[in-house]
């Protein structure tokens, strides 16, 4: 199969000889960022409106379709107690549900007016969107999340998001774990954008790490460099004759991208570490790496993201599972 610099090409002369590009061969010159059709932005209410706003500069710039779920708090609970026959202690249950229904109505008038003021925004900056609300306790966050990522193609989270300590975890947990989409991060004062010209993959021959590669194949061909970066080569080579790393760098370059091979030490210190810090030293505009971890260290894997971001000048980091 031709390739797609090949094509291109080809149109390119076949436009110079005055000849119209054929029907449906024009979607080839657009953006590698095309391939991201669909992406999610979760918030909450009480969130600013920085995530939605960096997610609509996500979509215009691939022309994709923004859903926006916004999170509010759970509803009363429907079933009454046995009523107390004391009646101090009636007086103290009926002051309780009155506090509780008086909190739900404030929040449920944050929330309208939170989608009112991003249905506003969007207008003004995007035409494709869709805003959802869901009231959700903390248990059931992660299923409205996952049911909403299954049909995305990427899941936007924020700095508001990543600073929520309550709702961010969840949020991963729905889009990144449940699902096997990917999630890409956006820290305070990073640049967004889905087409980077500069990319390090952290690679370590892992499943995690190939996930992370194949979802990010689109944003790696189009980048005019990716530094396809292994620490401790000699402790994650096959052990098949090769050198590591060049059967993925092999691959990338078969799919039309800019690869070389970075082989590191650790010298003692966490490879995340090590990655960070090389991708400065190579003015990466984006980190793609593989997400590991259990059902029950998914909460430390958020908070390791977290430390790790606020610790290093911001880049976005794209991760998959």
């Amino acid at each position: 199969m031709a390739s797609r610099f090949a094509i291109s090409h080809l149109l390119r002369e076949v436009k110079s000889c005055g000849f119209e590009t054929p029907a449906g061969y024009n979607i080839l010159e657009k953006k590698q960022s095309m391939a991201f059709k669909s992406v999610l932005s979760v918030t909450g209410a009480h969130h600013s409106d920085k995530d939605v706003t960096i997610a609509a500069g996500l979509c215009a710039e691939g022309g994709a379709n923004l859903s926006v779920l916004i999170m509010g708090s759970p509803p009363l609970c429907g079933s009454t107690p046995e009523w107390p026959k004391r009646h101090a202690a009636a007086i103290a249950r009926l002051e309780k549900r009155y506090r509780q229904i008086e909190k739900f109505s404030q929040d449920m008038a944050i929330l309208e007016k939170t989608s009112r003021d991003i249905q506003d925004l969007l207008g003004a900056l995007w035409n494709c969107y869709d805003v959802d609300t869901e009231f959700c306790d903390q248990a059931s966050v992660g299923d409205a999340v996952r049911r909403r990522a299954l049909c995305s193609d990427l899941t936007i989270v924020g700095p508001a998001l990543l600073n929520d300590i309550d709702l961010g975890p969840l949020v991963i947990n729905g889009s990144l774990f449940d699902t096997g989409k990917p999630v890409l991060v956006v820290p305070k004062g990073a640049e967004a954008t889905l087409s980077p010209r500069r990319v390090l993959v952290g690679w370590d021959s892992r499943v995690e790490a190939s996930r992370a590669v194949r979802e990010a194949l689109d944003l790696l061909s189009g980048a005019d460099e990716v530094r396809l970066t292994l620490v401790d080569s000699e402790v994650t080579c096959t052990g098949n004759g090769t050198e590591s790393g060049a059967d993925i760098a092999a691959y990338l370059t078969r799919h039309g991208a800019r690869v070389s091979v970075d082989r590191l030490p650790s010298a003692g210190k966490p490879a995340a570490t090590v990655l960070a810090q090389h991708a400065i030293e190579t003015s990466a505009n984006m980190i793609v790496m593989g997400a590991y971890g259990s059902r029950r260290l998914r909460e430390r894997l958020f908070g390791g993201v977290r430390r790790w971001i606020e610790a290093k000048p911001p880049l976005p980091l794209f991760l998959a599972r």
